[in-house]
């Protein structure tokens, strides 16, 4: 199950998706404002979300399955199984936390967007596909309330301190991020009581773009045994 990025939808994980078939299923988190959910109101909060989200995982997904985050979405991915966990409602047997250095107690500085002139000034700087969207007034204008919602939601996100998670954490992360050191990423392993691997790539925060084979490989060498593959999504929440 994938979680997208600040400002990212469902759609962000079709090119995975088909680089993982036919291997694994994929099933992508479609936040509330933006594409077929546009017309809803977007949820500036980490925890409201990871709240809906692991009753809908509780109730949608059966069996063996991971949580595959990227920046804004690893946050997400690690708090819905935190959820599961604490709820007894099973979980994830691994997290994939791409392109987000470890939770602290106090927001990150580069997650603290105070206008939309900062949080479009963020979004260029991340690079990506969205910055050449965002050069047409009319898309602006259409994405701008999620991007608020995700950049307050992110922004405002306090670790809050717990048992840690017992499941093995896979952390990816580009060697030039401007939001995510290396260092700052492998601080994952303090989150869970299982192992840890950290693998670097190349590029910078959405290296992903440049690397889908080989991050295909490792998911698929990691989760090895697992059926074909399907895209699909689940509307939270």
């Amino acid at each position: 199950m994938c979680f997208p990025h600040a400002g990212g939808a469902a759609s962000t994980y079709v090119p995975l998706s088909r680089a993982l078939a036919p291997d694994l299923d994929v099933l992508a988190v479609q936040y509330p404002g933006r594409q077929d959910r546009r017309l809803e109101p977007p949820v500036a909060d980490i925890g409201e979300l990871a709240d809906v989200l692991a009753t809908e995982v509780h109730r949608e997904l059966q069996g063996t399955y991971a949580f595959f985050g990227h920046s804004m979405g690893a946050v997400l991915a690690y708090e819905t199984a935190r959820l599961l966990r604490d709820r007894r409602a099973g979980g994830p047997t691994r997290l994939f936390l791409s392109g987000r250095r470890a939770p602290t107690i106090d927001p990150s500085p580069h997650d603290r967007m105070f206008t939309d002139a900062d949080v479009l000034a963020a979004v260029r700087r991340l690079g990506g596909t969205i910055p050449a969207v965002l050069d047409d007034p009319d898309v602006r204008d259409m994405v701008m309330p999620a991007l608020r919602a995700d950049y307050r939601a992110v922004g405002t996100y306090s670790w809050r301190q717990g048992k840690p998670l017992d499941i093995p954490f896979s952390v990816y992360v580009g060697d030039s991020d401007p939001v995510a050191t290396v260092q700052q990423a492998a601080a994952w392993r303090d989150f869970t009581t299982a192992t840890t691997t950290v693998d670097v790539f190349t590029g910078g925060h959405f290296y992903l773009d440049a690397h889908l084979p080989a991050i295909a490989k490792a998911v698929t060498d990691c989760l090895a045994g697992t059926a074909s593959s399907t895209a699909s999504t689940l509307s939270a929440p």
